[in-house]
């Protein structure tokens, strides 16, 4: 089983003055990102005095703290030396392949039509059908990385090169909220209405992010997301229920 041995130094640098940025690897992929959320479950889990949170990123974990109550756990130390011991100490030893039992979360979709304005043109980049683009998308599963850019936004990997398409050249100034794109080798969902220049292929009816709930994103980090084709009556039917 790979861990983080004694032996092996993690690289923990400052993040500002409140903050560390803990980096696993400069390329991303699913096994560097699973030693990201294995960081993160074991600081929530085992939590210094002082710490305020952690967001696991692709390659990264950051994580924050209260200088003030981190500079009373030893007078005279620097609130980075202290937090950089302390987060050393809890990952010196992490298995970095425990088996977590990833949420798998279902994402109805309705392509194409006013739902996917870019679908025809995805399917085309690739010499595809637009039914073939609807195809492989729902037939993969993919992991959430990390959430950002927007609130509750997922960043999906997996994706097959198969239908790979390029960001619009000029992004569209208003995207509607729960619009489902396809960036290079990535897919995704606007979680709210934003500008951006994904290729969008169909719109969910669920809210993903719902700043009334706690938490509010729908999705989380090592989630895994499966999309299912829907009817535009069922869209409606399901929207109407998620308002």
């Amino acid at each position: 089983m790979m861990q983080y041995s004694g032996n092996t130094a993690l690289d923990i640098q400052p993040y500002g003055d409140s903050a560390v940025i803990i980096r696993f690897g400069g390329h991303i992929s699913e096994e560097v990102n699973s030693r990201v959320h294995a960081a993160a479950a074991c600081m929530e889990e085992r939590p210094f005095p002082g710490f305020v949170e952690c967001i696991p990123a692709f390659t990264s974990l950051t994580i924050f703290y209260d200088m003030y109550a981190v500079s009373n756990i030893k007078k005279g130390v620097s609130p980075f030396a202290l937090v950089k011991k302390e987060v050393t100490e809890r990952l010196s030893h992490i298995m970095t392949d425990r088996q977590e039992e990833r949420r798998v979360m279902e994402i109805p979709v309705c392509y194409g039509g006013d739902f996917g304005p870019d679908l025809e043109e995805v399917a085309e980049m690739n010499d595809l059908t637009p039914e073939d683009v609807i195809r492989i998308h729902t037939e993969g599963e993919y992991l959430v990385y990390m959430l950002g850019f927007a609130p509750g936004f997922p960043f999906l990997g997996g994706m097959s090169e198969r239908i790979r398409a390029p960001r619009k050249a000029s992004p569209r100034p208003s995207i509607p909220a729960g619009s489902v794109g396809i960036a290079g080798m990535q897919t995704g969902v606007y979680p709210i209405s934003t500008p951006g220049g994904w290729q969008l292929i169909g719109s969910t009816p669920l809210r993903l992010f719902r700043p009334e709930e706690h938490p509010p994103s729908l999705l989380r980090a090592g989630d895994t997301v499966k999309f299912v084709r829907i009817t535009a009556e069922e869209y409606s039917r399901i929207k109407e229920g998620a308002e």
